[in-house]
């Protein structure tokens, strides 16, 4: 069994998926992108900015299932230019105690949809 998770705190999807799935106590986010969903544009003034609003976005896809940033036991980070590493795990960093942070990749890209700097998905347990 599978529940949808969707928020309108979040952006909305624009295919066939959904910003989570749960299922049991296991929560599967969709990769989140920097679109800020009151103005619905991107947030690219930097790539500090740009991880931040993917991070919100990402938290508000959590609260809607009822979890945070310490339920997440996986990270995937998709980025375009590796040389952006260190500001986006910065911000990233931000988030998570080192002592009990998730476990993560962090891979290089050719491109990324809407041509953004970042993408991360999340895997959540309750």
């Amino acid at each position: 069994m599978k529940t949808i998770i969707n928020t309108p705190n979040a952006p909305a999807p624009i295919g066939p998926y959904n910003q989570a799935v749960l299922t049991g106590n296991m929560l599967y986010t969709s990769g989140q992108i920097a679109i800020d969903v009151k103005t619905n544009a991107l947030v690219m003034d930097s790539i500090e900015a740009e991880t931040e609003q993917v991070m919100q976005n990402l938290k508000a896809v959590l609260e809607a299932a009822s979890m945070d940033f310490n339920n997440v036991i996986k990270t995937s980070i998709f980025i375009s230019d590796m040389n952006n590493f260190s500001e986006i795990n910065a911000v990233y960093s931000e988030y998570f105690d080192p002592e009990t942070a998730p476990a993560r990749e962090t891979v290089e890209v050719a491109n990324l949809p809407k041509f953004v700097n970042v993408e991360i998905s999340m895997i959540a347990v309750k």
